[in-house]
C-alpha cells in the first residue's frame, strides 16, 4: 500500500464486506426467498467471507418446505436455528453435514409470523458454532435484509440476479467497518464505513494509523497502541472498546475486534479487524447491559447537549428508530435540545414552522395528545395507524413512543422516538423505555442546572474582562480567554491593555489563586486597581507595589501573580515587572523566539513590603510579545518545561497575523485543566513619529511671557505659524491657571503629530480644573477654561504621578505633498529652544491673542 501525504482511497466495499463476514464467523451467506404460491425457498443471492474456502456452488438452488431442511425448519417455526458441527452431523435431513464437513450452520427466518419472506442461511467457519455476540450481529443482519425485502415489495428478487441488492446494502446499514494493519509501518487500510464511524472524510484520510489515533480519547490510547504495535505474546484474537471524539465534539463508543497474524518466527505480521458502534452491539446482548451502558454514559454527560447526544446514541440506532427528539418543558413550550436526524425536512411541518434557531420549539397547545401524556406522566406507546395530530403522526407513522422524563416530582422534559415502518412494542422494550425515562429525566435536570451555573459564571467572567482592546499607534494587541474545563468555569485569570498616553501603553496579565466566585471577585478588584494606578502615571514597579499592598490589606487569603509591561510605542523600549508570574516570550523579526529574562518578585498578597524590580528590554519593529497564564503551558499531564517548549515552537511557527497566531497558541493547551488567558502584542513601530518640545515654567512674574515666547519659537520651527494665535491663547490660559491655583513645578509640553497639535500643562496638584458655573459681566476671571474649550478640538485633564495634566488638542490642516514634514527645519529657521534674530529672552515680540472686548 503506498504511503504518501495525500488522501488514500478507502478499501473497496466488497473487500470490507468480506472482512466483516469473516469476523462474524461466516464462510458463506445465502438469501433464500419464498417463491410464489409458497412452492419453497429459492436462492437469490450469496456472499463469501474473506479467506473462505466454502464454494457457493455447494448451495442448493431450491429448498422445498416439505424437505424439513434447516432453512425450511427455521422459516416454518419462525425461530433461528443454530447448529454446531456435531449438531449438523446429527441433523442429517438434507445432507448439509456432508456438503460442508466440519462447519457450523445458522438458519435465520426473514420476516415475521404473519409475513414470512424467506431465510438467511449462514455457513460458519468454526466447528463449535457461533458465539453469542456473533449471533447478535447476524440477527441484526437478518433484520436488515428483511427491511430490504419489505422495501422492495413486489419487486423483490425471486431468482439469482448477479447483483448485490440484499447482502451488501443490508450489511452496510449495520455500519460495521473493517481494516488491515501492517505492524511497525504505521500504515492501515480502512474501508469507508470505518472512516465514517470515526468521523474522517475519505478525502482527508492519508492511510496512516496516526490519523485515526488522533480522534481517540487520550485515556483509551494505551489499549489501542497495544494493537497498533502488538507483541508476539498477544498474537491471536483481541477485543476492546474505546472512545473517539468526532469533529462535532461528540464522544462515541466503538468496539474493535481483530486477529493478529504472525510469521514463521512468531512475529506480528498482519492485523485484520472490524469496528462497529458499541452502542449498537452492546444493548443487543440484553437489556440490562443497555441500561448499564446508558447509566455510565449519562453519568459522564455534563451539559444538556451531552445528554441529548447520549440519548440519541442509546435509543436511535439500537432500537432501529428513524427519529429521536429530546426536549425540555418551559411553561407551555416544548423546547427541543436534540434531534436525530438534525435536518428540518425530516420532521413534520409543525416543527419546521417553529425552527427559528438551532432547534425548534413549539407550543404544547398544538399537540394535545402529547400534552395529555405529559399530564399523566407515564410513557405512552402508539402503534402504526394510531389517530394522532399531524405534529406527532409525522414523527412515527409506524410507531411512536412518548417518554415523559420525571425528575424531583415533576416532568423535566420528554423524549419522542418514532419509526417509519410498523414497529411492535414488546414487554421487554416497554420496560426498557420506562427505565430509560427515569435515568434521562434526572440527568437532564442536573445538566440544565449545570448549564445555568456555567452561563452565570461565563457572564460574570466576561463582565470582569475587557470588552475590547484599544487601538494602539504602532502596534496591534489581541487577547484570548478560555474557561477551565473542570469545576466552575470562572477563574482568576485576567488581562488588560491600558493606553497611558498617545505613545505609551501598558500590558497586564495576571492569575488569582483558585477557581471560584471569590477568585473572580478578587480578579476584578485587582484589574481595576492596576488600571487605576497605571493611569495615574506611576512607573511599572510602583504600580505593582501598590497593587500588592492593596491585596495584602484586603486579607483575602488569596495570592495573585502578575506580569506588567510598559511599552514606549515610539522608541520600542519596554519595562517589565514580574510578580510570581511566568516570564513573557518574544518572537523577534527574524522568527526566533526566546524567553524575556525578567527578575521576578513574590506573588501579590504575600508580603506587604515586597520589592518588584524592573527590567528594560528594547523591541525592534516586527517583534511579537506574548504574555500568558500557566493554564496554557501546564496541566496534570503536561510538565511546565515541556509546555514552554511547545509554546516557543508554536510561536515561532505561527502566522504573522496576531489573531491567527493567538488561535494557534491556544492549541498548545489541548489537554488543559485550568483557565487560560493569552495576550499578544505585535510592535510595528510608529510610521509617523510625533515631534515634541518641552519647557519648565519658572514661577516668575513674567513666566507666562516666557512660555508664550517658547511656544512661538517652536511653532515657527515646525512651520505652524497659522495656528500661532489660537495656540498662544491656550498656552496663556493653561499656564496662568497652573501658576495661580497650584504650588510646585509647572511644565509645558507641545506635541505635533499628523493633524493634531497638543498643548499639555503639568502641575503638582491632583485637583482637576473646574469650569465656573456662572460668570457675570463684572467678573475679572473665570473665563480661561471657557476660552480653552472654545479654541480646542478637544481638551481634558488626566491624573499623573504627583499631580495632573491639563491638555488641549488643536486641529492642524494636513500638509500637501511637497510641504515640509514635521521636524524638518526650513532654511533660516531655528531649532526649538533657540532665540530668533532680533529677539531677546526678556522681550515679548510674539503677537498676542486677538480677543474682542467683552467676550470670549
Amino acid at each position: 500500500m503506498p504511503h504518501n501525504a495525500g488522501a488514500v482511497s478507502p478499501a473497496p466495499e466488497p473487500t470490507g464486506r468480506e472482512r466483516v463476514l469473516a469476523f462474524a464467523g461466516v464462510s458463506l451467506a445465502a438469501v433464500y426467498v419464498l417463491g410464489e404460491g409458497s412452492d419453497g425457498l429459492r436462492l437469490v443471492e450469496t456472499a463469501k467471507a474473506a479467506g473462505a474456502t466454502t464454494a457457493a456452488h455447494a448451495l442448493p438452488e431450491h429448498y422445498a418446505l416439505s424437505d424439513r431442511s434447516p432453512a425450511a425448519d427455521a422459516l416454518c417455526t419462525g425461530r433461528p436455528l443454530w447448529l454446531d458441527s456435531a449438531a449438523l452431523t446429527a441433523y442429517q435431513r438434507d445432507g448439509s453435514a456432508a456438503r460442508w464437513p466440519g462447519a457450523s450452520l445458522g438458519a435465520l427466518p426473514l420476516g415475521t409470523e404473519g409475513s414470512r419472506l424467506g431465510c438467511l442461511l449462514i455457513v460458519g467457519s468454526a466447528t463449535d458454532g457461533f458465539e453469542a455476540e456473533q449471533r447478535a450481529l447476524l440477527l441484526r443482519y437478518a433484520d436488515a435484509i428483511t427491511t430490504r425485502l419489505r422495501g422492495a415489495g413486489a419487486a423483490r428478487p425471486t431468482a439469482p440476479t448477479g447483483a448485490a441488492t440484499l447482502l451488501g446494502p443490508a450489511l452496510r446499514s449495520l455500519r460495521v467497518g473493517s481494516f488491515v494493519l501492517l505492524p511497525g509501518t504505521g500504515l492501515i487500510e480502512a474501508d469507508a464505513t470505518l472512516l465514517d464511524l470515526v468521523g474522517i472524510a475519505p478525502d482527508d484520510f492519508d492511510g496512516t494509523v496516526d490519523t485515526l489515533l488522533a480522534h481517540t480519547v487520550p485515556e483509551d490510547l494505551p489499549a489501542l497502541l497495544s494493537i497498533v504495535e502488538p507483541s508476539a505474546q498477544v498474537a491471536g484474537d483481541r477485543e476492546l472498546e474505546f472512545r473517539i471524539r468526532r469533529s462535532t465534539g461528540e464522544v462515541r463508543w466503538l468496539r474493535l475486534s481483530c486477529r493478529v497474524g504472525t510469521d514463521a518466527a512468531g512475529r506480528p505480521e498482519r492485523v485484520v479487524g472490524v469496528v462497529t458502534s458499541a452502542a449498537a452491539l452492546r444493548p443487543c446482548a440484553d437489556d440490562v447491559s443497555r441500561v448499564q451502558w446508558l447509566t455510565t454514559a449519562l453519568d459522564d454527560a455534563m451539559t444538556v447537549r451531552d445528554v441529548s447526544r447520549v440519548v440519541v446514541a442509546a435509543l436511535g440506532e439500537p432500537l432501529g428508530a428513524d427519529r429521536v427528539a429530546l426536549a425540555e418543558l418551559q411553561a407551555d413550550r416544548l423546547v427541543v435540545v436534540g434531534l436525530d436526524p438534525p435536518q428540518a425536512d425530516a420532521w413534520p411541518e409543525l416543527w419546521r414552522a417553529e425552527w427559528h434557531s438551532e432547534w425548534p420549539d413549539t407550543s404544547l397547545h398544538a399537540l394535545p395528545s402529547l400534552r395529555a401524556a405529559l399530564r399523566e406522566g407515564r410513557p405512552r406507546l402508539w402503534p402504526a395507524g394510531a389517530a394522532l395530530e399531524p405534529g406527532l403522526a409525522g414523527i412515527g407513522p409506524g410507531g411512536l413512543a412518548v417518554l415523559p422524563l420525571p425528575a424531583h416530582g415533576q416532568v423535566a422534559g420528554v423524549c419522542l422516538i418514532g419509526w417509519d415502518a410498523p414497529h411492535p412494542f414488546g414487554p421487554e422494550e416497554r420496560s426498557l423505555l420506562t427505565a430509560t425515562a427515569g435515568l434521562v429525566g434526572q440527568t437532564l435536570m442536573r445538566a440544565h442546572t449545570y448549564d445555568a451555573e456555567q452561563e452565570l459564571a461565563t457572564m460574570l467572567q466576561r463582565s470582569l474582562l475587557p470588552r475590547s482592546l484599544p487601538k494602539l499607534p504602532g502596534g496591534v494587541a489581541v487577547a484570548r480567554y478560555l474557561p477551565a474545563t473542570r469545576g466552575l468555569q470562572v477563574g482568576g485569570d485576567w488581562y488588560d491593555v491600558i493606553a497611558l498616553s498617545e505613545s505609551r501603553v501598558a500590558l497586564v496579565i495576571g492569575d488569582v489563586q483558585g477557581h471560584s466566585a471569590a477568585a473572580a471577585t478578587i480578579m476584578g478588584q485587582m484589574r481595576t486597581a492596576v488600571r487605576a494606578y497605571a493611569v495615574e502615571g506611576h512607573p511599572p514597579d510602583v504600580v505593582v507595589s501598590h497593587a500588592n499592598r492593596l491585596l495584602v490589606g484586603m486579607e483575602a487569603d488569596l495570592f495573585a501573580t502578575v506580569a506588567y509591561v510598559e511599552l514606549d510605542m515610539e522608541e520600542g523600549n519596554a519595562w517589565f515587572v514580574r510578580a510570581g508570574h511566568l516570564a513573557p516570550l518574544v518572537r523577534r523579526p527574524d522568527g526566533t523566539t526566546e524567553e524575556v529574562v525578567v527578575e521576578g518578585g513574590l506573588p501579590l498578597g504575600v508580603l506587604a513590603d515586597a520589592e518588584f524590580p524592573m527590567t528594560a528590554e528594547p523591541l525592534a519593529p516586527g517583534t511579537v510579545l506574548a504574555l500568558f497564564t500557566d493554564g496554557l503551558v501546564e496541566s496534570s499531564t503536561l510538565h511546565l518545561d515541556e509546555g514552554m517548549r511547545r509554546m516557543r515552537g508554536a510561536l515561532a511557527a505561527a502566522s504573522t497575523d496576531v489573531g491567527r497566531m493567538a488561535d494557534a497558541l491556544l492549541a498548545v493547551a489541548d489537554r488543559r485543566d485550568d483557565d487560560v488567558a493569552l495576550l499578544l502584542l505585535r510592535y510595528d513601530g510608529m510610521r509617523v513619529r510625533p515631534i515634541r518640545a518641552g519647557w519648565l515654567v519658572w514661577r516668575l512674574p513674567d513666566a507666562v511671557m516666557h512660555a508664550r515666547r517658547f511656544t512661538a519659537r517652536t511653532l515657527r520651527s515646525w512651520d505652524l505659524t497659522d495656528q500661532a494665535d489660537v495656540t498662544l491663547l491656550v498656552v496663556s490660559e493653561l499656564v496662568t491657571n497652573a501658576l495661580m491655583h497650584t504650588h510646585g513645578a509647572v511644565r509645558l509640553d507641545l506635541t505635533y503629530a499628523v493633524d493634531r497639535l497638543r498643548v499639555a500643562v503639568t502641575d503638582s496638584s491632583p485637583r482637576a480644573p473646574a469650569k465656573p458655573v456662572v460668570t457675570d459681566w463684572e467678573a475679572t476671571g473665570g473665563r480661561g477654561l471657557l476660552l480653552v474649550e472654545a479654541m480646542s478640538a478637544s481638551w481634558g485633564s488626566v491624573p499623573v504621578g504627583g499631580g495632573k495634566q491639563v491638555w488641549s488638542e488643536i486641529v492642524v490642516p494636513r500638509r500637501e505633498p511637497g510641504d515640509a514634514e514635521p521636524g524638518e527645519t526650513q532654511p533660516g529657521e531655528a531649532q526649538p529652544g533657540e532665540a530668533q534674530p532680533g529677539e531677546s529672552e526678556s522681550g515679548n515680540t510674539e503677537p498676542g491673542p486677538r480677543v474682542r472686548q467683552g467676550g470670549a
